[in-house]
């Protein structure tokens, strides 16, 4: 088995234990491989922990989980340093950072204090306490959940924050046959749990990681995702609804998220070059969280969704 079929079956495999939301489990997967960390957003008990609970199951690698709360401190994240009287020194004791995989549940639940230490340990790879600098392991993985429906005593974070997560992904409730199954699922898994059978080594996803490197992206391609990243810097050239709904443009490290993760897709897909269906598959995950909407839009009801998807409609592929 090749490692795009590995990663295949693994899609597959979190499919059948994660039912009717296959964009969570795609952008999950697109996470792992290109490197960073997903937003979530969607009512409670829509299988968000079970997804990235079923595919640490499945990766050779080791899953906290880390529930934000009002009263959660820094070091309840990162770690501390506690004295030992037998050896008289103080030793380091690793906080829940110190994982491969990490579900960040209620992420908007904690101060900004706090939030700023898991968001550093996402941009650095590494936690600094008592003055020494300790590194996180290369394979790690954030995924972090907001609970759209209550935001009282929420703590929302601001846009430079959302900016450190590769892809933002909005969750719906299951339909009529969704729900069913997923009745049926767990009425099985509670007669008769099965261990997950595959199981994908961290040297194995580090060379998948290497092969997406190497998929060709064409200069067409390329101007592609910068004529989508200007569209929201200059949107009077592509009508003055989008001009009057946006207030900035995005970073280049969106125009570099859109990259990675449009690899990712085309390799999902078994291809050794993007297309443009790759990056127009993953635009509204790796922008809708990364614009500034104006007053004048959200007065007028118009989401980001709206804004990535008109976007998308009026800048021609190169």
């Amino acid at each position: 088995m090749s490692l795009s079929e590995a990663f295949q079956t693994l899609e597959k495999d979190l499919e059948s234990q994660v039912i009717d939301q296959p964009q969570l489990v795609r952008s999950l997967i697109i996470s792992l491989l290109a490197d960073g960390h997903l937003l979530v957003e969607g009512a409670p008990g829509l299988a968000k922990t079970k997804a990235i609970k079923e595919m640490a199951a499945r990766l050779h690698g080791h899953f906290n989980r880390i529930q934000f709360t009002p009263d959660l401190l820094p070091s309840d994240i990162t770690g501390t340093e506690i004295y030992h009287q037998d050896s008289n020194q103080f030793v380091f004791q690793e906080g829940p950072v110190f994982a491969n995989l990490i579900l960040a549940d209620e992420i908007n639940r904690s101060p900004a204090k706090v939030q700023s230490a898991l968001l550093e340990a996402m941009s650095e790879r590494q936690v600094t306490v008592a003055g020494e600098t300790r590194q996180l392991d290369d394979l790690f993985l954030v995924m972090a959940t907001q609970n759209p429906l209550e935001q009282e005593g929420t703590y929302p974070l601001p846009e430079a924050q959302l900016d450190r997560f590769l892809m933002h992904v909005f969750l719906d409730y299951p339909n009529r046959e969704a729900e069913l199954k997923i009745l049926r699922l767990v009425r099985g898994e509670l007669k008769q749990p099965e261990p997950a059978a595959l199981q994908i080594t961290k040297q194995q996803t580090m060379a998948a990681r290497q092969q997406i490197l190497e998929l060709f992206v064409s200069e067409a391609i390329e101007e592609y995702m910068v004529q989508l990243t200007l569209a929201t810097r200059h949107p009077q050239t592509w009508g003055d609804d989008l001009a009057s709904w946006l207030t900035a443009g995005v970073s280049p490290r969106a125009t570099i998220a859109l990259e990675r993760c449009a690899r990712a897709q085309a390799w999902l897909s078994g291809r050794d070059f993007v297309t443009p269906d790759d990056v127009q598959s993953v635009f509204p995950s790796v922008y809708r969280h990364r614009l500034y909407l104006s007053y004048e839009a959200m007065g007028q009801g118009i989401s980001s969704e709206t804004v990535v998807q008109t976007i998308l409609q009026r800048v021609p592929i190169a």
